[in-house]
């Protein structure tokens, strides 16, 4: 039977990266009921980086990960960003109005721009889309190499990964969880739920009240277009929040309809609706003839019900703490969240670059009580 203080249910970014900050302070193991960690949202995500993206409950975490991010944390080897810059745009002002509502002192401002310098921004722009917004900080995010650096870290530290080990069932009586991993047992004082979409279905295993973890699905399409020199086009985000798309290769660019459709928590696939909306959205703005479908898939984007995260101890169960419901933004914001849910978990002073951050906003069940 192993022996651990800590296993973090979970390898996606909210497992890796807190594995990465605590694996050299604890005897810590994470355990991915998949074949290898990463697989469902994680590995799905269109990766980037934009200040105002996510609320006010996200903005800080995000702005706080901008610096670690550029300096390649946690390996710090290159940087995980490429700046590609972004773009708000509408068909009237209301639009930009609406977009300017998440504005705060600590993002970057963003600059109102009109047609002329929208359509030397975005060649092809169809007439009506007349007002924009300029946020030049907005990054792609290389989240294979964050997600593959995290879990390095974690194991050069010491942290022990077992993948193919789903959680059947965990109980305590007085001592230490008692965790059974298929046909294995291993124990730990404490159980991190970073299990992303099924994070309340790992509560319901542990015997806690789940949290009401909401999946949604989140599509994407790769569309092969009659026009070339994309690679940089800024992402291109609706007013409205109806859709975005970006460039990525020199005559490709990724399109979503910004769909968040309740889901069950699975292996998800892209509905035909959801991918002919997206066709449907991109061709209202620019005039790209499209020549194909290349690809299209779907990941999950799971909520608490007040769509803040929630890190923090589980009150009334001991050894019980809660990682999730980072939405789409937990790539974005893993640096910052990781070092407050590792102060937290540990009971340590929260990291300097973090320290300003109420960590009380993220505490689970918070806005449940309230």
């Amino acid at each position: 039977m192993s022996e651990f203080d800590i296993v973090i249910v979970g390898g996606g970014i909210a497992g890796a990266s807190l594995g990465a900050r605590i694996a050299g302070k604890a005897r810590v193991a994470i355990v991915e009921a998949e074949d290898h960690c990463g697989r469902h949202s994680t590995g799905r995500s269109a990766a980037f980086w934009l200040a105002h993206y996510g609320g006010a409950p996200i903005i800080p975490l995000s702005i706080a990960s901008r610096e670690p991010l550029e300096r390649g944390w946690p390996a710090g080897e290159r940087s995980m960003l490429h700046t590609r810059g972004a773009i708000v745009i509408g068909r009237e002002y209301r639009a930009l109005w609406d977009a300017m509502s998440v504005e705060t002192d600590k993002a970057p401002r963003r600059k109102e721009i009109g047609r002329d310098l929208l359509d030397r921004q975005i060649p092809g722009l169809r007439q009506g889309w007349d007002f924009g917004l300029d946020d030049p900080t907005c990054a792609d995010i290389d989240v294979a190499a964050l997600h593959a650096g995290c879990l390095t870290a974690f194991r050069h530290s010491g942290g022990e990964l077992l993948t193919s080990s789903p959680l059947i069932s965990a109980n305590r009586r007085g001592g230490p969880w008692q965790i059974a991993l298929g046909d294995r047992i291993v124990t730990a004082a404490t159980i991190v739920n970073a299990a992303g979409a099924w994070a309340d279905d790992i509560a319901r295993r542990c015997g806690v009240e789940p949290l009401r973890v909401q999946p949604n699905r989140r599509t994407i399409v790769q569309l092969r277009v009659g026009r070339t020199g994309l690679a940089d086009l800024p992402l291109v985000i609706d007013g409205h929040g109806r859709f975005y798309f970006k460039g990525e290769s020199d005559n490709r660019v990724w399109v979503s309809p910004h769909d968040e459709t309740p889901s069950e928590p699975c292996d998800a696939a892209p509905e035909e609706i959801d991918v002919a909306r997206a066709i449907d959205f991109f061709e209202s703005v620019v005039d790209w003839p499209i020549e194909a479908v290349e690809r299209k898939w779907a990941g999950l984007r799971s909520f608490t019900p007040a769509r803040v995260p929630a890190y923090g101890f589980e009150q009334g169960t001991p050894g019980f703490f809660w990682c999730v419901g980072q939405g789409g933004f937990g790539i974005q914001t893993a640096p910052a969240a990781s070092a407050i849910a590792a102060a937290l978990l540990l009971d340590e002073e929260p990291a300097e670059f973090v320290r300003h951050i109420d960590s009380s906003v993220y505490q689970p069940r918070r806005y449940d009580r309230a």
